[in-house]
Formats: structure tokens, sequence, C-alpha cells
């Protein structure tokens, strides 16, 4: 289909200073856990982008100086040459597809905690950090501050010279340029503390010296959080003031919400933030200065991204997000293929693998972060080898979709994808039927769009499969992922053994599945939800019986509720809403026993504790689905004679995963189809230092 033509305006070019953007689409600095340490991964990671159709890509946070420090959290380095050197190859990739290079140059002040470098944070004034309140920092001197600005200019030379177009000055998130221009923050009584114009002086002195320093070789662009939205930052008036101080230093305004903080309202999950939530602040801006402006608001509907350019607020959509979940969302709505468009679900896993893990990846891409270790391509697939086989993957659940699609695009024979429920999605039946994950269902929704147009996959649902069945299917290859379950006994990481008297046969003893997909009901009003996994499976479940007018304690073991979801950037919402839809909140719970009438165990000091409950839903751990695995595999002789020449199993069928992890399994699988051993994962690129024998010497 050709583009609609109320699409046009995005593909627009936009002047921002010396330099000219082909459209109007803007990745935004992003975290990757790359940096400047893993050169490959970060040139094509943003490459991939550019490739992909986004105008410009930029690094994440570029750390100017050695006393700016997040160490184990991989920021990129501007310290010295070799730095910027690794960066480069960035800047090739980004200009080998026409896109501009940006590096968001800064510097975080009193958040930075040194643990690498062992320098001590500095700061406007000796106040504790309240990311890390245990560092506290110098107060900034004089010739500090001087040589800091210096440090800035010196970092965005080497950045020009190594082919960046886009230097930023950045301040966002509560870094150190927007620590002096919060009064939260400074404190201080001589010209560089006060009135808004003395604040804004290290702010304004820096982008001075860093505009004449690069003269019309780079575009200036200035990263504000113009609303910090709790006290870590400045208030919207002050946000606002700051452009208009600002305004005649800076090419480009990139202006976003929250703070280091708060930063769960900036990168907003689904479950609290619609799409383009941040217009309500950032649309303001608009009103003090001419120059372009890119907002955020993790967009990916066009028809949203057109209304607000025609609307004036923004010049740029920026993303980060929706560029990691789809690098080719330009592309698509250049050439009007909306419907192949891989919407962000808005889950922020991308941000608990960057961050925790310190390797980028997401839950709709499984190639993301694997452009150069494993050297995929999300629209890219070579023809397998062995492309003349017929496939069963038993299963339609994350990873057996995903590993359908990719086998299909890689051009195999036939490929059946059967099931034993009546649709496909596996856990993605009903995971997005729980409160606040509605747009979860973009997983699935994608997919069964991807299935449709591969002629040589086919759809079988309702049908279960015994083992004799799967060897008289006519298959050649055999992949099993049929998933996993919860416990119904109450299996749990802490005593690695049921609880006593838990037995999901009973009325009064449920799992997730008997409420999400048998429609199980609590026998009584009173319900004790037991969390021994910490996501948002138990958090989910409260809320729906909360919903249905049930009384709800969510009780778990760990040492506060829903803890893997302060990786995702939503833990301290998620309890706050739980406390305003009135479920009980109780951490530090170890169950000892479910008897008619509640559940005994003992509080977080050891002492007894039961709590009293009409029913217990139990969610502890789940067991891999493989029964029919196991029985296939023990007879492997009796595939061969059925012409059976390989079987495997992927997903939580092997190991039960958050669904970014198993849809990756099925990935990489048929990405691996054709080597000499898939069940085993190919060796994949490392980054890494090898020294020579004398370097340790010299």
């Amino acid at each position: 289909m050709p583009r609609d033509p109320k699409h046009d305006i995005l593909f627009e070019p936009v002047r921002i200073g010396p330099k000219t953007l082909r459209n109007r689409f803007y990745q935004v600095p992003h975290c990757t856990g790359f940096g400047a340490e893993k050169p490959g991964s970060q040139a094509l990671f943003r490459g991939m982008k550019a490739e992909g159709g986004w105008a410009a890509v930029n690094t994440e946070e570029a750390l100017i100086s050695s006393d700016t420090d997040y160490w184990p959290v991989v920021s990129t380095r501007v310290w010295d040459d070799d730095d910027l050197r690794n960066l480069s190859l960035m800047c090739d990739e980004a200009h080998k597809h026409g896109s501009l290079a940006g590096i968001e140059l800064t510097h975080g002040g009193v958040h930075a905690d040194g643990r690498e470098s062992r320098r001590p944070s500095i700061g406007p004034s000796q106040l504790a950090s309240d990311y890390h309140p245990f560092v506290v920092p110098k107060a900034m001197e004089l010739s500090d501050i001087k040589r800091i600005r210096e440090d800035w200019v010196r970092a965005a030379i080497l950045s020009r010279d190594a082919g960046f177009d886009i230097v930023y000055v950045y301040g966002g998130h509560s870094y150190l340029p927007l620590q002096f221009l919060s009064p939260f923050y400074n404190k201080r009584t001589d010209p560089y503390g006060g009135s808004l114009e003395n604040r804004a002086r290290f702010w304004l002195e820096t982008l001075e010296e860093v505009r004449a320093a690069v003269g019309d070789d780079c575009a200036v662009a200035v990263r504000l959080c113009v609303e910090a939205l709790g006290p870590a930052g400045v208030e919207l008036d002050e946000g606002i003031g700051f452009v208009v101080l600002a305004d005649h230093l800076v090419d480009l305004w990139d202006v976003n919400v929250g703070s280091i903080t708060e930063w769960s309202k900036d990168s907003g999950a689904s479950r609290f933030f619609p799409e383009g939530y941040q217009l309500e602040w950032t649309g303001r801006v608009r009103e003090v200065t001419a120059k372009p402006i890119v907002g955020v608001g993790r967009l990916t509907s066009p028809d949203r991204m057109a209304e607000i350019v025609r609307s004036g607020a923004w010049d740029l959509i920026g993303a980060a997000r929706p560029s990691i979940s789809d690098p080719f969302l330009p592309k698509k709505i250049e050439e009007g293929r909306y419907g192949e468009i891989r919407e962000c679900i808005g889950c922020n896993v991308c941000i608990m693998k960057a961050e925790w893990g310190n390797h980028i990846g997401c839950t709709q891409n499984a190639t993301a972060g694997e452009e150069y270790r494993r050297g995929w391509h999300p629209e890219r697939f070579e023809p397998a080898a062995n492309a003349d086989k017929d496939v069963l993957v038993v299963g339609a659940g994350p990873a057996g979709l995903e590993c359908a699609i990719v086998l299909g695009k890689r051009g195999f024979r036939r490929v059946h994808l059967v099931d034993a429920a009546p649709e496909i999605g596996g856990v993605m039946r009903w995971i997005p039927r729980l409160p606040g994950l509605g747009e979860w269902a973009r997983f699935l929704n994608w997919r069964a769009v991807q299935l449709e147009q591969l002629h040589n996959v086919e759809v079988i649902t309702g049908t279960e499969l015994s083992a004799g069945d799967v060897r008289e299917y006519g298959a050649e290859i055999v992949v099993v992922a049929t998933g996993a379950r919860w416990a119904g006994d109450g299996l749990n990481a802490f005593t690695h053994a049921p609880i006593p008297g838990a037995d999901a046969s009973l009325p009064h003893i449920l799992t997730p599945e008997q409420i999400m997909l048998d429609g199980k009901v609590p026998p009584g009003k009173r319900v004790v939800v037991y969390d021994g996994e910490g996501y948002f499976t138990a958090a989910g479940l409260a809320e729906k019986l909360a919903g249905e007018e049930f009384e709800v304690e969510l009780a778990t073991c760990l040492e506060r509720i829903a803890p893997v979801t302060d990786e995702t950037l939503e833990g301290p919402m998620l309890r706050q809403h739980l406390h305003d839809v009135a479920i009980r909140q109780r951490a530090g719970f170890s169950a000892t026993e479910i008897a008619a009438g509640g559940i005994r165990g003992t509080d977080e000091f050891g002492e007894p504790l039961e709590l009293e409950a009409d029913a217990v839903v139990l969610v502890t751990q789940r067991l891999s689905n493989e029964a029919l695995y196991l029985e296939l595999a023990q007879d492997l002789g009796a595939l061969h004679a059925e012409g059976i020449g390989a079987l495997y199993r992927i997903g939580d069928c092997v190991a039960p995963r958050i669904v970014a992890e198993a849809s990756f399994d099925g990935h990489r699988l048929a990405r691996e189809i054709d080597s000499d051993d898939p069940g085993t994962p190919l060796p994949y690129r490392r980054e890494r230092i090898v020294l020579e024998s004398a370097a340790i010497h010299s």
C-alpha cells in the first residue's frame, strides 16, 4: 500500500543549526549497556536504526570525565582518544545510511558514585545524593566549575573530530547542569546560586564555550527535563524560563519530564502511561522558542505523530523504546507498511536488560542488541541450508510463535505450528488481560499478522499432540515449545519444597492459570495472593481480584512487593497503586502451612504470623511442561524410524523465563537451525581486552 499522504509531513527535512535531518524521526539518547566498551555493539545497534530510517541516532549518556563514574552501570565515556576512536565506528555506521550521529555529553554530578574511579562526587552544594543517599559530594569550588567546563569543551572537540554531528550539553534527569539549575540541589550563595539567572549560569557558560569550540561543525543540543514531577529538578515555569535564557545558544531542544529519581515518569511503562503523555508539559516549550523541538512519549502511531507535528508542539518525533522495538519504524511508515510495525509494548524490559544486565534486549524484538555479536538483522533472514525439511513446532506461546515465524522467513518448505489451546499465544493469551497490561497484547497481535503473511506456515489450534502423534506427524524436524505452568503445591525458591496444605485441586487454592483461563473463582471474600516470584503476575492478579470486590492481601516472602518491577521503573508506582485500590501488602512473610481459614507462616523477623483467608492464590514458582519432550527424547530411535532427524525444545519448556527470554530462545533456534548442533547456541562475538604477555608490565 502507498503511504497515507497525511503522513508526508513526517518525511520533511529539518534544519538543526549547521546540520539537516532527512526526516522528522529522531532516536533520542538512551542506555544500552554498550558505551565505548562495546564499540561493535554500539555501532551496529545504532546503525541498524539509521538503516531503518531514523534521521539521527544518539549515544547514551557520555560521561566527560573520570569524576563522573557510574560503574558497574555501563555508560559511554569520553575520557580519552581511545574512547572516541571506538565511538567513531558508530558515526561511520550512521553516516553510511544517511543519518546524523549524536553524542550525549554529560556529567552526573552528585549522583556519580565513583565506584571504579574512586573519586569523590561533586555538586553545586554538599547535599547527599537522593539517588545514592550514601554518596555525599564535594561542593564545587570555582576552580571545579572551570575544570568541568573545560572537560566539556575537550569532549565536544573530540566528539566532533570522531565524526559526531550533534553534541549535547545534557543536564536532563537531574544531572550536573540541572543540579545547578534546581533549587533542590543548589543552595549556593555566590553568583552560581540564588536567582534563576544565577542558577542557570553554569549551564549557559558551558553552552557558550562548547558552541565556540565546535563552531559550524556540529549542532548543539540540550536535553532538559522541563518538569521534574517531583523535587529533583525544576518545575515547568523555571524549565521554560531556562529555555528563554539559553535559546540563542541552542540548535535543538530535546525536552522531557522526570529526573534520575523519577525516571519512571520519563520512560513511563504502559501500565501507567498512555502514548504521548509527556506533551502535557513538553508541548509548552513551543511558547518560548522557534528552534526545533524533539519530544518523546513511546509513540508508535503515525497518525498521532503527524498530528503532533502539525500542531507545532514538536518538530521531531523522538523515540527510545519504539526505536528498539522496531528499528525500521520510519521506513515502514514511509513505505505504507503499517501492519508490519512492531509496536513497543511499554514493558521496559529494555531498561531492565540495559541497566541491570549491561546488554540491551527487547520483548518485541529479539534481535535488539544482537546486531554485532550474533549478526542478526530484524528484517533480513537468510535461507536455511536445510529449508527443504518439514518442521513441526508444538506449542504456540512466545517461543513457539517466534520460532515458527523465523523458520517461515528462512524459507522452510512447510512449518506446522500446533497448539492444544483454542487460540495461539500461550501465556500471552491472558497476561494482557491483567489490569494495566493491555498494550502487551501488541506482542501477540504483531505475530498474528506475520503468520498470516507466511504461506509456508500453517497454524493449527485446539489440537493436543501425544508423543505417538508427533512421531507419526510426518515432520522431519520437531521443536517442542509447550511452555510452563505455575506450581499448584506452592513449590518455591525459599524452601525448595511445597507448602503443606497447598493443593490447587482444592476449591480454596488457586493458580494464575486457573483464574485467568479456567475461570476458577475464590470461594469466599478474603483472598491472600502469595508471591514467590516478585514480578507482575501476583500484583496483577491481586488488582484483578480487588476489582471484583474481593478483600485482597498481597503477601510475599521477598523483602518487598514486586521487586523485579523496580528494574522496569514500575515498582514504587505499582506499590502505591496497590495501596490506592485497597490491597493490603505484606513483605517478608514466609508461608509454612495453608489450612482452612488462612495461611500460616513467619514474618520478616521469624515471628509466627497467620493471615486470615478464604482462598489462597499461589504465585510461587513455574515448572516446565517438559513431559512430551522427555518422552520423545527417551526413544530417539523411534523418531528416526519415522523420519524425524532432529528434536529440540525451546522457551519455558526448557526453563521458565520472562517473555522476552522465551521469545529470544525461539528466535535463536530458528536462526541457527542449520548449524551443526542447533540445540547448543553458537558462540557469539565478544568485545574484550586481550593483553599481550608483555603489556601487563608496561
